[in-house]
């Protein structure tokens, strides 16, 4: 979270397996699909980051982060920001963790 707030899309990059699954479900889902999805990879969630839309100045960072499990080489966590909550499905990978997994929603706090 901190390198989409920074603007560093090499920091975003380390942090995401190569097969992320970052998804929302659709509040009005195409109609050719049921189950509606928003999908993103990790090469769109770094060029996002590329392009800075997320960057804020540190002084405006506000985000929270609760670990909610750890067991063996998987890992789950919450994090809330102004913008949206995400749940992180994390692996270990080696001394190394990084997102697998990332479901998320619009922050109903949204500003």
């Amino acid at each position: 979270m901190d390198g989409q707030l920074e603007g560093d899309p090499a920091r975003v990059r380390r942090s995401l397996h190569p097969d992320l699954a970052k998804r929302a479900v659709r509040s009005k889902p195409d109609p050719d699909e049921a189950l509606g999805l928003r999908r993103m990879s990790r090469d769109e969630l770094v060029e996002l980051t590329r392009q800075g839309a997320l960057r804020t100045p540190r002084e405006k960072w506000d985000r929270s982060v609760r670990v909610l499990d750890i067991t063996e080489n998987v890992a789950s966590a919450r994090v809330e920001t102004p913008w949206f909550v995400d749940y992180f499905h994390l692996g270990r990978f080696g001394e190394r963790w990084v997102i697998v997994n990332a479901p998320w929603f619009a922050n109903p706090r949204s500003p």
